[in-house]
């Protein structure tokens, strides 16, 4: 057995695995076109927080939205989390939400993250629940995998379209990850 968790085999085991679980929980699965703000038009951090996450109101798996995003709100506050690069990751794990919820906006202008002193262009806004930490770990880990390289963050600011900026985190995620297999 010891021979086994030190070969190539069980790193290639690790890998595929990683790869399998990540590719359940594309960033792509969760979008939607009517969550995705290309236009935010404020510049302060806690009114364009409200009007990105205002997009995911009326979702589904959207329990209790005033507490969903009050609970947004006293994450923000603890910490930053900007990511640097003018991308943010605004979330909560919270009982407010049944299923991983996303919104995302984009602002030319930037919104400013006093808190860490930075202009964000592009937040992604998540919610997750409480109960289901090992999706919402893989879902950041392929989102910062996404955003890592800058002509991949310069395709996203360049999409026209919310369909556009899809099919551009699709495009990235079959480039990182590996094409979807629609069978597995």
């Amino acid at each position: 057995m010891a021979e086994i968790l030190h070969s190539g085999l069980a790193k290639q085991w690790a890998a595929e695995f990683l790869k399998a679980n990540l590719m359940s929980v594309r960033l792509s699965s969760l979008l939607d076109p009517t969550r995705i703000l290309l236009d935010v038009q404020s510049t302060k951090r806690t009114a364009a927080l409200h009007e990105i996450a205002a997009l995911l109101e009326p979702h589904p798996d959207v329990a209790n939205f005033p507490s969903f995003y009050q609970e947004l709100l006293a994450r923000e506050r603890l910490d930053t989390t900007c990511l640097g690069n003018e991308i943010a990751i605004p979330h909560a794990r919270t009982e407010h939400v049944k299923q991983i919820v996303i919104a995302v906006g984009r602002s030319t202008a930037g919104v400013h993250f006093e808190n860490s002193n930075q202009n964000v262009r592009l937040l992604f806004i998540l919610g997750t629940p409480k109960s289901n930490p090992g999706d919402y770990l893989m879902l950041v880990g392929s989102l910062c995998r996404l955003v890592k390289d800058a002509p991949h963050r310069e395709a996203l600011f360049a999409a026209t379209t919310p369909a556009a900026f899809i099919a551009t985190v699709q495009e990235l995620e079959n480039k990182i990850l590996g094409p979807l297999n629609e069978s597995a």
